[in-house]
């Protein structure tokens, strides 16, 4: 996973980090770590979302208020989607579990 300074999204989104600090004041899905010495560290996720604050914003016009309730309907869609798979999954593993129980009880 990459960690970018705020230097470094400074660059790549062409936006100043003061704009930015405020969007994660208003966005609380934008979640940047701090580092020991105490400096803001971004994930990818907070990248992408980043990026698309900021097309939401410029390009597409949204208030700050209409951007932060467009992102949440996208990730909520993103949300459901992630809990249907971890949902079959653990559905597998459970099934896979109880043969493995069984063929034990079976051995001698």
């Amino acid at each position: 996973m990459a960690v970018y300074g705020p230097g470094e999204v400074e660059r790549l989104l062409k936006v100043k980090v003061h704009v930015i600090r405020y969007w994660e004041k208003e966005i609380p899905l934008i979640q940047p770590v701090k580092d020991r010495y105490g400096r803001r560290e971004y994930s990818d996720r907070d990248l992408q979302i980043l990026y698309r604050l900021k097309y939401l914003l410029y390009d597409r016009r949204f208030t700050i208020e209409g951007a932060k309730t467009q992102l949440y309907r996208e990730l909520a869609g993103e949300d459901q989607d992630l809990r249907a798979q971890i949902s079959a999954l653990r559905s597998e593993l459970m099934t896979l579990f109880f043969m493995v129980h069984k063929n034990d009880e079976e051995t001698p």
